[in-house]
């Protein structure tokens, strides 16, 4: 399993609109293969701070089945003018303890 971790900066006054949007955007993810779960939390300390935790089964689930997918094009034209910087991306792999 491979946990993406994401910093999204939303835009001044455009939170509403994109939590609501996102519910929507939901559906695409969600209905990826190699998609295992995903998160979305907002920052207590910082205005329009969020992060997203999203599971898949593999790296490439994610950097080449989501990202080649007409329905990562959905996922950006719905989102991805909400945001500024761009999103910080990493994905981290589990160590067990």
């Amino acid at each position: 399993m491979i946990l993406e971790a994401v910093i999204l900066h939303v835009k001044p006054s455009l939170e509403s609109d994109f939590e609501a949007t996102f519910k929507k955007a939901s559906k695409i993810i969600s209905s990826m293969e190699g998609y295992l779960s995903h998160e979305l939390h907002k920052c207590i300390e910082v205005k329009g701070k969020y992060l997203l935790l999203v599971r898949w089964e593999t790296l490439e689930s994610h950097t080449v089945g989501f990202r080649n997918s007409p329905g990562f094009q959905e996922w950006k034209k719905l989102l991805h003018h909400f945001y500024d910087p761009s999103p910080t991306v990493e994905h981290f792999e589990e160590i067990e303890i």
